[in-house]
């Protein structure tokens, strides 16, 4: 058994050793955002985190340091929230794995935590890493990759899997559930202040004819407030966030069974400068 999965736990002389065998990284992205009263501002990275390490257990992968701050410009009307640019979030995911793929991991996968809002980035990060170095880059983001299993475990009537809800809390429970307040967890009602105004992105039952808008700061900090939630947290439990993160990683180590054996041919990379 593997003394542990995290590369920056891990001893160089190990490093080269389970290079030897296996040439898979993950490599988890999360954020630093608002999300509600009652969560920290980790739970993305938590999303991540935890789909690295349960895959990892399974599959047997190498996971690179978490990546803590994300494409997050939305939530910037509530203290905490760190965001990278789209643009930066892109160079930083491309210099990591340029990093790694010099050293030989030549089959990549970015994990994405800040589900949906960082997909965009990342992936013209994983388009250009391919096409530059030859290396194998996928992502795989924590919102889809289970969509319909978390959906079924959800009993909140808004469905439980947007931002801060029975999903996400569950999770945090699960997590980092000292860094939890369920006394604090709240939900605007339709006909109050948080009426949430534009169309949820992860309901596996709207997955329909769809159209992409965006909104600022202070467009989502009206249509959330007064909490910062797009989802009632109030049925979430420590319980449902292990059968989630089991479901998710499950999903993950399939994946990356598959990956590990399509064939890269020649790989090219320079480290960064």
């Amino acid at each position: 058994m593997k003394r542990t999965h995290w590369l920056h736990e891990m001893r160089w002389p190990e490093i080269e050793e389970h290079l030897r065998n296996d040439d898979v990284a993950l490599v988890p992205v999360g954020a630093t955002e608002q999300h509600g009263h009652h969560l920290p501002l980790m739970v993305d990275t938590g999303w991540a985190e935890a789909a690295c390490q349960e895959a990892a257990r399974i599959a047997g992968a190498v996971i690179a340091p978490p990546v803590h701050f994300g494409w997050s410009p939305h939530h910037m009307g509530y203290p905490g929230t760190i965001t990278l640019s789209a643009d930066t979030l892109r160079r930083v995911a491309v210099d990591v794995c340029t990093s790694l793929i010099c050293h030989g991991f030549h089959h990549i996968v970015i994990v994405n935590g800040n589900r949906i809002a960082n997909l965009q980035p990342l992936e013209i990060a994983a388009v250009e890493l391919q096409n530059s170095t030859g290396a194998r880059v996928a992502v795989a983001d924590t919102g889809l990759i289970a969509r319909h299993e978390i959906k079924a475990m959800c009993e909140a009537d808004d469905g439980g899997i947007e931002h801060a809800g029975e999903a996400e809390t569950s999770l945090a429970l699960h997590w980092s559930g000292d860094h939890v307040d369920m006394n604090q967890a709240h939900f605007s009602t339709p006909d109050g202040p948080g009426t949430f105004d534009y169309p949820v992105e992860l309901d596996p039952a709207l997955n329909g004819n769809a159209v992409s808008r965006f909104v600022t700061a202070a467009q989502h900090g009206e249509a959330t407030a007064p909490y910062g939630c797009t989802s009632d947290p109030t049925a979430a439990s420590a319980e449902k966030g292990a059968a989630m993160v089991a479901a998710i990683g499950t999903n993950l180590a399939q994946f990356i069974e598959g990956f590990r054996k399509q064939a890269v041919d020649e790989v090219a990379a320079r480290a960064p400068a």
